[in-house]
């Protein structure tokens, strides 16, 4: 068993992956022969993610505020403090908080064998994200 006390500095959501003000906190990370990783990210209002999937999916749980969640060729999901959403294994989805709301999630991935844990696509543009929320 090993008890974390201290975390890694938060850092920002780079710009080529994020729209708007996003914060990460690793949470978990564990050596190999472990592939997990789960992170609590943090999203401004309107703040989102582009386009992306996992290898092996991605569970997501909202933790305060509400937000949004689309896969490729779906409707736009509303989520809020309390739910947890399963995205399956390379779906393309976005995710980020309300156009007027904070939205923290806790984001748990496995990693595929050659460490790759996310494909990332185009962003979720202005054009998109507000007639999604109407």
């Amino acid at each position: 068993m090993h008890v974390t006390r201290q975390r890694p500095a938060s850092v920002r959501g780079p710009a080529e992956h994020f729209t708007g003000t996003v914060w990460l906190d690793e949470i978990a990370a564990p050596p190999s022969p472990s592939r997990l990783r789960m992170f609590s990210v943090h999203f401004t209002p309107g703040a989102r993610t582009a386009w992306h999937r996992h290898p092996h999916g991605q569970v997501l749980h909202v933790t305060e505020g509400e937000g949004l969640v689309q896969r490729r060729g779906g409707p736009v999901e509303p989520i809020r403090a309390g739910d947890t959403v399963w995205i399956e294994p390379d779906e393309w989805h976005w995710h980020g908080a309300g156009p007027h709301t904070f939205m923290t999630h806790l984001a748990v991935v496995e990693a595929a064998q050659d460490g790759t844990s996310v494909d990332w696509d185009r962003h979720v543009g202005a054009d998109a994200y507000p007639s999604a929320t109407s």
